[in-house]
């Protein structure tokens, strides 16, 4: 069993390290464009691991991260434009910020359960680009017009497009964040998430101070959302608030769930959902793309009510 087990691992580990591999390899053999759609995948990505690990290990169902991408978007123009800092220091500072925000809004939201809370993160991401538009802060986020930002630029010794460029930078930040909210599911702090999900009674009852846990929680969330954010401000070179409506949130909560909650290949699968059957629906049918995406999401979620990830995984284990 031992001996079953360790080659089960160095198998995992291998096919872990091929596929990175892989795809650090692979845009050098793609267009600008592919490269530009892939770094866009790696950023929903992120957008729905910080949502998995709040609605899918947590159990703390949102409908507002599209807001903290909005507020990581223009923590990083702002931080570029106005105090000329670097991208490298300008996209984890929007992440430190949208942290204090979202622990700050996680600590009075532990009064709101299921749908409760699920209404009071809707509202957040209503109010968000309502007040992005207010004259008082236009001189920042530059109003209703938006406001440009400049692109990361390739260093000097880089040979290749500045796409490709910018895929690698978003799959390093990727696979870093991927790699820490993994070690935190794994250790103590995760295990303290998933028994405060399934039996908070005996959570709490156990010494687990489920105030704290559930604010870093919503805190560690809404960081890794808000570096997706800024991300993908310097991916368009370009964010208006229109940019973060509402839909954009629902769009962020049907990718996890189709991807599958609580699944760490979960994002994965959610991040390709959202990047590509849209665009799927709409070479379908041009007259009525969203009749046709509906009927895309229902299929999906009639044949694997877990999420992809999870239907994958049964796939794979039947085979063994």
């Amino acid at each position: 069993m031992l001996s079953t087990l360790l080659n089960s691992f160095a198998v995992r580990r291998s096919l872990v390290l091929a596929a990175l591999v892989l795809a650090a390899l692979v845009p050098f053999a793609l267009s600008g464009y592919q490269a530009f759609q892939l770094s866009h995948l790696l950023i929903i990505f992120l957008a729905l691991l910080g949502l998995n690990l709040l609605t899918g290990y947590a159990g703390q169902l949102s409908l507002g991260h599209g807001a903290f991408m909005a507020l990581g978007a223009y923590t990083a123009v702002v931080l570029l434009n106005a105090f000329g800092l670097p991208w490298w220091a300008a996209v984890p500072s929007a992440g430190l910020l949208c942290f204090v925000v979202g622990l700050a809004f996680g600590w009075p939201a532990l009064r709101l359960q299921g749908p409760y809370l699920a209404l009071a993160t809707f509202a957040l991401a209503l109010a968000v680009p309502q007040i992005l538009k207010h004259a008082a802060l236009s001189a920042w986020t530059g109003g209703v017009q938006g406001v440009n930002l400049a692109p990361i630029e390739a260093p000097g010794w880089w040979r290749f497009g500045q796409d490709h460029w910018f895929y690698l930078v978003c799959l390093s930040i990727a696979v870093l964040g991927f790699w820490l909210v993994d070690g935190l599911l794994r250790g103590r702090v995760g295990r303290a998430i998933v028994a405060i999900r399934e039996q908070p009674i005996a959570a709490v009852a156990m010494g687990v101070n489920r105030a704290w846990i559930t604010s870093i929680v919503f805190g560690i969330s809404a960081a890794v959302t808000g570096v997706a954010g800024a991300l993908g401000a310097f991916a368009t070179q370009f964010v208006s608030p229109d940019s973060f409506h509402v839909f954009l949130s629902i769009s962020l909560l049907v990718g996890a769930i189709v991807g599958g909650l609580g699944m760490r290949a979960g994002p994965l699968f959610g991040a390709l959902f959202i990047q590509f059957i849209p665009k799927l629906a709409e070479q379908v049918s041009k007259a009525a793309p969203w009749a046709v995406y509906g009927v895309i999401l229902m299929l999906i979620i009639y044949a694997a009510p877990g999420g992809l990830s999870e239907r994958v995984q049964y796939l794979w284990r039947k085979k063994q």
